[in-house]
């Protein structure tokens, strides 16, 4: 299944029955893959390499602006200082 696919099947699911992540911890493990650790005991690496475009995602092709990114501590997820983000469901179940 192709990226674009898979987030937008996310989407539709999300309409229909939401399940609810943490991101408890995260860790740089390449210039654009991280390694996402959730409250469900599961973890996952997740190459954002391919969705670093348009007006919110295309600044973190910057690395030093990428590796910036932070766990909120309200939402618990992955967040950038340009506002950028990531739902935690969609971390979680990312195509590997």
């Amino acid at each position: 299944m192709n990226l674009d696919k898979f987030l937008e099947r996310q989407e539709n699911r999300r309409d229909m029955n939401h399940l609810i992540y943490r991101v408890i911890e995260r860790e740089i493990v390449g210039p654009y893959p991280l390694r996402v650790a959730f409250d469900d005991k599961t973890a996952q690496v997740v190459d954002f390499r391919p969705v670093l475009e348009g007006a919110l995602y295309a600044p973190l092709q910057d690395e030093r602006v990428f590796n910036q990114v932070e766990i909120d501590p309200e939402v618990h997820t992955l967040v950038w200082p340009n506002g950028a983000d990531y739902d935690p469901e969609t971390l979680h179940d990312w195509p590997k």
